[in-house]
């Protein structure tokens, strides 16, 4: 009995996913579609299992409506389809990176040859992330608190240090008109190796972001997540205004 629940509840769940996806594309028919690859609860909302979802109990994420308001959000579990050597990247040109997870050798290939070809990256990369999470450490739910991307940030040239007597705190940071949240944001310095190759890199804001053309396409690295906070019960026209601004920037053409 207790397992025909179990079923009927993942079907349930399988089938509300579904609706919920397939409303997201409805809406946003016409729309150039944007690969969304991430830990931070952004698309589903922290939900802690089946019955989260299902009830609905996991609060909106404000980067969800903001991005939907502007393109086709296509959320990814990983950057390689099975059997497949880059299926997953071909079908959008855009894609963000929000805290991911730490990619699988081919998924690493699969992103540098996608930017290469004329994909553009938006990359949050934090090496200490702030957000609150409703889960301990070691919880597989939690976002990724430091961010493990060493080995294509060393392929493009670059490294991402951290100051290590960076107070706690919330801070703006100018970036041309705009302002940026950060929170023990990390620095990106350059870093030629043997596996490096010849980027033509920006760094900007004394390298909390990088902007990088890398073959025929681009990638905007910022080493920083704070301004994707999540305060519930906020609309903060800051951080609105600051991914509108950074969106702009690594997807508008050069």
């Amino acid at each position: 009995m207790l397992r025909n629940s179990w079923f009927g509840l993942l079907a349930l769940a399988i089938l509300a996913a579904g609706i919920a996806v397939w409303a997201s594309a409805s809406n946003s028919a016409g729309r150039e579609k944007l690969g969304l690859f991430s830990t931070l609860p952004i698309y589903w909302g922290e939900v802690g299992g089946m019955e989260d979802m299902l009830s609905g109990a996991a609060d909106p994420h404000w980067v969800r409506d903001a991005l939907e308001g502007e393109y086709s959000l296509v959320p990814l579990d990983a950057l390689l389809e099975t059997g497949d050597d880059d299926g997953a990247m071909n079908k959008f040109d855009l894609l963000v990176m929000a805290q991911p997870r730490a990619l699988s050798a081919s998924e690493n290939v699969a992103l540098d040859n996608w930017v290469r070809a004329g994909g553009r990256v938006l990359i949050f990369a934090d090496p200490m992330l702030t957000r609150h999470s409703r889960f301990s450490i070691g919880d597989r739910r939690r976002s990724q608190d430091v961010v493990l991307l060493s080995p294509i940030l060393r392929r493009w040239g670059l490294e991402l240090q951290v100051d290590g007597d960076d107070e706690l705190g919330e801070r703006l940071v100018e970036f041309g008109q705009t302002a940026l949240p950060v929170n023990l944001a990390g620095t990106f310095v350059p870093h030629l190796s043997a596996d490096s190759t010849l980027s033509e890199c920006r760094f900007i804001a004394g390298g909390l972001l990088v902007d990088c053309a890398i073959g025929e396409g681009r990638a905007l690295i910022v080493a920083d997540a704070a301004v994707l906070e999540d305060h519930v019960g906020e609309d903060d026209p800051v951080r609105r205004e600051a991914l509108r601004m950074l969106t702009g920037r690594a997807f508008d053409s050069r």
